[in-house]
């Protein structure tokens, strides 16, 4: 694979990571979290999402093709209705999570819910094992290391992103397209899904 062709499949793994909801989850906490906390937290989940996405690209096909029965195509779709439910309320609500969620502080939430679902979550997970299978694990898993290395940046400069999307009035807008966005990759995932199992019928 080119490098062309890693630099597209990272941007695509990082729309699907959104690191942009990762930085209003962290700094809608309150009260606001330290630097130190900030950064134990982001470099835990990080790691963690990192591991769970790499299991699903090297053993995630021979999970669910020999152990559960199911096709890739089958789980392309259900991770892109998933996956567009999350778009579509960004898009229409202007937030990924609920309220409660975002002003609950919880003693941990680096695992759960930071580094699933928020980083390795279900469009992530679907796309991790899809690609393994065409693409290879090896380049699947640069692909996804460079998208949540640069999602790790993100989530480590939170509170200063967030002040300049304040200044902009940006947050609101930001939200809304990155949602948008979301959502078109959830469909794309749907159709190529759908489109597979034409083709093994036909």
């Amino acid at each position: 694979m080119s490098l062309a062709q890693i630099i597209e499949n990272t941007l695509y793994f990082l729309a699907l990571i959104n690191p942009v909801s990762k930085v209003l989850f962290l700094t809608a906490k309150k009260p606001a979290y330290t630097r130190q906390e900030l950064f134990s937290l982001s470099i835990k989940a990080t790691l963690v999402a990192l591991l769970i996405l790499s299991i699903l690209s090297s053993f995630g096909n021979f999970l669910l093709v020999s152990v559960f029965h199911v096709e890739i195509y089958s789980l392309s779709v259900a991770g892109g209705i998933i996956l567009f439910i999350i778009g579509l309320t960004a898009v229409r609500e202007g937030k990924f999570f609920e309220e409660s969620q975002e002003n609950q502080r919880t003693p941990d939430i680096s695992v759960v819910p930071l580094a699933a679902p928020l980083i390795a979550g279900p469009g992530t997970m679907t796309a991790a094992i899809s690609f393994a299978s065409f693409n290879g694990t090896i380049t699947t898993i640069i692909c996804i290391t460079l998208a949540v290395s640069i999602n790790l940046v993100f989530m480590l400069l939170s509170f200063r992103i967030n002040r300049v999307f304040e200044k902009l009035n940006a947050t609101g807008p930001l939200i809304r397209i990155t949602g948008l966005i979301v959502t078109a990759v959830a469909m794309q995932m749907i159709f190529t899904g759908c489109a597979t199992w034409i083709g093994k019928i036909i």
